[in-house]
């Protein structure tokens, strides 16, 4: 009976922390919120990503525990930018360094610094806690003076394969593009079948993928991600060198578990264009369609709902024919307040709101509350939503979904405790 491995493995990405660890006797990995790793030759070393601009040290302090030794080439499994971001720092470290990265590096280091504002904004929810946590455990160790984030350009680009050989080491590049990135690749090492796939199958290992981001990124073609993955079987790895937390060892294993991460694709996605042929709505499926046990998959990443929508958006667009408003720019939020009126005011729609969260319908009495908050905040509302958010966080095992929940309920808890402030100043002035 098989026992899915995601069950035994983090899922959260952190930070850069002191300390790196030996895997094998030439390979180092010290972990971030993307791991770098080192690989020790008799000619030097190969580093695989650089982290983030401010985990760069932190990654250095680590390698130079374990070895010395200079470091060759830096190969770059991908564009993001906590893959990138250290190459500056690096490239000052060691003399002739070689950046090697998959052709599509530079259009998606474009694409990444367009947008660098709107998605910062729109990862903060996630991640504005850990880069606190991180510089706070960062000044306790001492360390203080962080290179700024590097938009670096690779000496080396490749289309479909990079091969060298270094100390006697060979390696080979293979580009899987529009998998993670569109400038996706892995490192796959003949000599010893270990393979080195950065994030290419998301963040953790042995979940189904976020073919879009809810913090905002282009859509991911399902079947060129499933494509990836039967790129990554052929190779039959006795390792995968994973780009969040520790590797996956054992060819039986990683055969089964990637088996059952291209069928979950590919089931997920033939089943929407079923249902999309078949003029089932994008919300139905999303509610229809599950993966079938015998492939499990988790779900702490990526949200099989989720993909449903990108797969049907991505096919199909963003008009979705149930409304001629789609058509127009004005926003269902423009007639809550005619709504909120209609229904007798905000006790009125609040009460339906906790009714529909005593059947447990906790996503239609979101519903209500949004138009509900189109009047000015109300302490009745703020509760009422805060514990519809508390509720719907006691079933999340997502990442994103569960970090959106939380920064949620502590936005409701703000806006209330600054209600309640105005509410007794406005008091005391009417005292006086």
């Amino acid at each position: 009976m098989r026992e899915p491995i995601y069950k035994s493995r983090p899922v959260a990405p952190e930070p850069a922390r002191l300390g790196g660890e030996r895997i094998n006797d030439f390979i180092i990995m010290s972990e971030g919120f993307s791991n770098c790793y080192l690989i020790e030759t008799p000619a030097g070393c190969i580093q695989v990503n650089s982290g983030m601009g401010f985990e760069a040290p932190i990654h250095r302090k680590n390698f130079g525990s374990f070895s010395p030794d200079p470091v060759k080439h830096l190969i770059l499994t991908q564009g993001h930018v906590d893959h990138v971001g250290g190459v500056g720092f690096f490239r000052e470290e060691h003399d002739d360094l070689k950046v090697i990265a998959q052709a599509g590096n530079t259009e998606h280091q474009a694409y990444d610094q367009r947008l660098s504002a709107f998605r910062g904004n729109r990862s903060g929810f996630a991640f504005t806690s850990k880069f606190m946590d991180a510089f706070q455990y960062y000044a306790d160790q001492g360390i203080t003076d962080f290179p700024a984030q590097d938009v670096p350009s690779p000496d080396i680009l490749f289309e479909d394969k990079y091969c060298f050989t270094l100390g006697g080491l060979d390696v080979e590049l293979i580009a899987v593009p529009g998998a993670e990135t569109n400038d996706s690749l892995i490192v796959w090492l003949p000599q010893h079948d270990i393979c080195f796939t950065g994030n290419l199958f998301g963040c953790p290992f042995g979940h189904f993928p976020n073919l879009v981001t809810i913090r905002g990124d282009r859509y991911r073609d399902a079947l060129t991600v499933a494509s990836a993955v039967q790129t990554v079987l052929d190779l039959e790895p006795e390792m995968i060198v994973y780009g969040h937390h520790a590797p996956v060892v054992g060819k039986a294993v990683i055969r089964e578990e990637l088996t059952c991460l291209r069928d979950a694709i590919h089931h997920v996605h033939d089943e929407t264009v079923k249902g999309m042929n078949e003029g089932k709505d994008v919300h139905t499926l999303m509610k229809e369609i599950k993966i079938p046990p015998e492939i499990e998959v988790g779900e702490g990443y990526g949200k099989v709902s989720w993909g449903v929508r990108a797969i049907w958006e991505h096919y199909a667009g963003w008009f979705h024919h149930q409304s001629t408003t789609e058509l127009y720019a004005t926003p269902p939020s423009s007639v809550y307040s005619d709504l909120l009126d209609l229904a007798g005011g905000v006790e009125a729609l609040v009460g339906r709101a906790q009714q529909k969260v005593e059947q447990g319908c906790y996503e239609q009495a979101l519903h209500l509350l949004d138009i509900a908050f189109s009047k000015d905040d109300n302490e009745m509302v703020l509760d009422a939503a805060v514990t519809i958010h508390q509720k719907l966080l006691t079933f999340s095992e997502n990442f994103w979904l569960s970090s959106w929940l939380q920064n949620q309920i502590d936005h409701l808890g703000q806006r209330k405790t600054g209600l309640v402030k105005s509410k007794a100043l406005t008091e005391e002035v009417q005292e006086l």
